[in-house]
């Protein structure tokens, strides 16, 4: 077994009852803002804070893939380097990256592989965007080549852009979530996905009859859940595409596993809210088709949720179900303004990029229109909120925060090394900070892809940029 001691400067988020089972050896290196920064918790009544170690290390265990401990630089070479060495002490293996920040690895709560191949396809909203681009795209996945290739490159794009883990949507095809979970596996990434439920209303290349869908469903769940750190969710892709036959049949699959997820679509359009009413007309609105069909659940995640009644919000909170916001996605599309603010005030919300949708797997980039979404309502989104969101707060909508999502030992070490100088505009704005909040905040607005120095999964680097 080797250790693994990263340097660097340390930004992540702690709950309060992080920080009281936390003891840090050494204080005076550790920030923790409670006063000056109030975040918005993704669980209700859970405080949370930033924690950041301008002079830190990251302690891992190579064996197990977790975190062993974090502190200030001084104190961990002090603990694991500089006391003397006996026969049955492990190696020791440093890595510099003192002038970089390593944070947890961000977390994509909702994106469809399969759209990587139609991502930026001009000049539709939301329906017409599917039947003319999204469904010609998703029948190729028929075939198991385009369906493996598609996922490798996918997996690959997202530990390019600093994303560990993820929320995915496959394809009606049951090979398309294999090819995907086989890769993973591969990687080691924890990831969630399914077979996308569908028998209406798409093409019949597309459609699986009801009964063929959830057996394939559980084939999958059979194959794949919890296998190392693979997750299956049930997955109708929204109420227009499913019969009501195939919902409740996906709810009573649901209401069968605790541990299994749920995610698909809620009132991201209007012309998609209508439609449903129109196929749902006994039903009191959008959010109650789901409902009756018995598929809300704190491990449900429905995606964008930009116009709900106020009943709805109410329906949510009761229930513990997730949305998750996709802002780059609902301005491509002219879908509306999430009200991020108002939504929290009533259930966990998450943040994920909606490719294809969404025009760019970057997390960071997601954030710079989430903040835009939000001064158009004249809401405020701060950068510890948003990088708070992506980590951690993404981890606790998942349900996935005992592993994932912060530094604490014996969480998997999933973490990315950023650089904020990585770019010539990057490095001139940052010389003109006079704070570490308003450097965030400029990495928030204008990284990407090219921050992400390294992206490490359970301890092993499996992404590293041409620069270095």
């Amino acid at each position: 077994m080797t250790l693994h001691i990263y340097q660097a400067r340390l930004l992540h988020y702690l709950t309060e009852s992080d920080r009281t089972e936390r003891t840090t050896s050494d204080h005076s290196q550790t920030l923790i803002a409670e006063q000056d920064i109030t975040l918005l918790p993704v669980i209700a009544g859970v405080r949370v804070y930033p924690e950041y170690i301008a002079d830190g290390a990251l302690v891992i265990d190579d064996e197990t893939g977790l975190i062993i401990n974090y502190g200030s630089r001084e104190a961990m070479l002090a603990e694991y380097v500089l006391t003397t060495i006996d026969e049955s002490r492990e190696s020791v293996q440093i890595h510099d990256h003192r002038h970089k920040l390593i944070m947890p690895g961000f977390i994509d709560t909702h994106v469809h592989y399969p759209q990587i191949d139609m991502i930026a396809a001009y000049g539709e909203q939301l329906l017409d965007w599917l039947n003319n681009y999204t469904f010609v795209t998703e029948a190729n996945f028929s075939d198991p080549k385009v369906a493996h290739d598609t996922a490798q490159f996918f997996l690959n794009q997202l530990l390019a852009n600093g994303t560990t883990s993820a929320m995915v949507f496959s394809t009606s095809h049951p090979l398309s979530a294999e090819a995907f979970f086989t890769e993973s596996h591969r990687l080691n990434t924890r990831m969630i996905t399914g077979n996308v439920l569908m028998d209406q209303n798409a093409p019949a290349t597309l459609c699986v009859p009801a009964e063929q869908g959830i057996r394939d469903t559980q084939n999958i769940i059979d194959n794949w859940h919890e296998r190392g750190r693979q997750h299956v969710a049930i997955t109708p892709r929204f109420a227009i595409t499913s019969t009501p036959k195939q919902l409740r049949m996906a709810g009573e699959l649901y209401a069968s596993y605790e541990s299994v997820y749920l995610q698909t679509h809620l009132a991201e359009n209007h012309d998609e809210i209508a439609f449903v009413k129109q196929l749902y007309p006994n039903h009191k609105g959008y959010l109650d088709v789901y409902d009756d069909m018995g598929l809300l659940g704190r491990r449900t995640t429905l995606a964008h949720g930009i116009h709900l009644e106020t009943s709805e919000y109410e329906r949510l909170r009761a229930t513990g179900t997730q949305i998750s916001h996709c802002p780059t996605s609902n301005l491509f599309l002219g879908s509306g303004l999430f009200d991020l603010p108002k939504t929290l005030n009533y259930t966990g919300v998450s943040i994920a990029t909606d490719v294809g949708a969404g025009t760019s797997l970057s997390m960071l980039t997601t954030l710079s229109e989430a903040y835009k979404i939000q001064q158009l309502q004249s809401n405020q989104l701060s950068a510890h909120q948003g990088l708070y969101q992506i980590t951690l707060g993404n981890a606790q909508s998942l349900v996935l925060d005992n592993k994932i999502g912060n530094f604490m030992p014996n969480k998997e070490a999933d973490f990315v090394v950023i650089d904020m100088n990585a770019t010539a505009l990057l490095e001139r704005r940052m010389a003109q900070t006079k704070t570490f909040e308003e450097q965030l905040f400029v990495l928030m607005m204008l990284g990407d892809d090219r921050v992400i120095e390294e992206t490490v999964i359970a301890g092993v680097s499996r992404y590293r940029s041409d620069v270095s």
